[in-house]
């Protein structure tokens, strides 16, 4: 039997699973909000789980988890200037910036579009 778009192959995600869980892979990382590590954990761990089952949600998890390393590399910096009253406003700045484009991303993500997160280390390729 041939597989087709309301049916994909088993190990395939269909095209409205593909964007959902992208979207989650983003929207994942809300969930530091309340414990530091699992802004980085959840969307690894769904990406993780993911990454062969669709293109598309293998792109947004590595955009996601390159992008909370970026922030929790901003953070830590801004942690270290706030210790030295320096970073009072920056702490403020990261946090809008990280929700704000955490977001957009996962908006972008459940239209079915590719969005690359700006000002961000790639580390995963």
């Amino acid at each position: 039997m041939e597989p087709t778009s309301a049916n994909p192959e088993p190990n395939q995600l269909s095209q409205s699973d593909e964007r959902l869980w992208a979207m989650l892979t983003h929207l994942s990382a809300l969930s530091g909000i309340f414990t530091v590590v699992g802004s980085l954990a959840a969307p690894l761990i769904i990406w993780q789980i993911q990454k062969d089952k669709s293109a598309f949600v293998d792109y947004h998890g590595k955009e996601a988890v390159n992008f909370q390393i970026t922030m929790a590399i901003a953070a830590g910096v801004s942690f270290f200037l706030f210790l030295l009253l320096v970073g009072l406003i920056l702490i403020w700045v990261v946090a809008a910036v990280w929700l704000v484009f955490t977001i957009i991303a996962a908006l972008k993500a459940y239209n079915g579009e590719y969005y690359r997160y700006p000002l961000t280390f790639r580390f995963i390729k």
